[in-house]
């Protein structure tokens, strides 16, 4: 079955971008390429229960086993020795990634409390678009009595834009709401 996301995309976002951005070709129309879902656990030194947990409600909210990342270097004022396992991410490609950003859009991002819009600035020059949550018991497949400490997660959405009008452009087409 195809994603809700996809579906819009290919019928309704590619014909308007190749209309308002003056493409001749339906290749030069941004897309998206991967979400990353990073959560940094610096407290998984003093308490490895932690990681475990950061590690089953990422697993539970992107539906996909996550990588446990380790320390590259040593850094004696935080007590990091490297090769330490510091924190887990995911990487989401293809349907997942679709259905992860309709649960990101249409569930999660309205159960923040006092949300006031993403910030537009969140760009890094090449396209890619980096939004931070707070805590992760805004997604509904977190249990709220399981959780140990709530954690932030970094949310990294890769797109094929070559500029960060064309990707503001593309992701405002997906419903993400930005400040105006």
């Amino acid at each position: 079955m195809i994603p809700r996301f996809k579906e819009k995309y290919n019928k309704d976002i590619i014909p308007q971008l190749l209309d308002e951005l003056k493409y001749k070709n339906i290749m030069q129309v941004p897309k998206l390429k991967k979400i990353t879902v990073n959560m940094g656990m610096g407290s998984a030194l003093q308490n490895p229960k932690e990681l475990e947990g950061a590690v089953s409600d990422l697993s539970k909210i992107t539906g996909q086993k996550p990588v446990i990342t380790k320390a590259r270097k040593s850094i004696a004022s935080f007590k990091l020795r490297q090769g330490n396992s510091i924190g887990c991410m995911v990487t989401l490609r293809g349907n997942r990634m679709y259905e992860f950003l309709d649960r990101l859009l249409s569930v999660a991002i309205p159960r923040i409390r006092d949300f006031r819009g993403l910030p537009s600035k969140s760009f890094d020059g090449r396209g890619n678009y980096t939004l931070g949550i707070k805590e992760q018991t805004i997604f509904p497949e977190v249990d709220y009595e399981s959780i140990i400490s709530t954690k932030g997660m970094n949310i990294t959405v890769v797109t094929s834009a070559k500029s960060n009008k064309e990707a503001l452009l593309l992701l405002e087409k997906f419903g993400f709401p930005f400040r105006k």
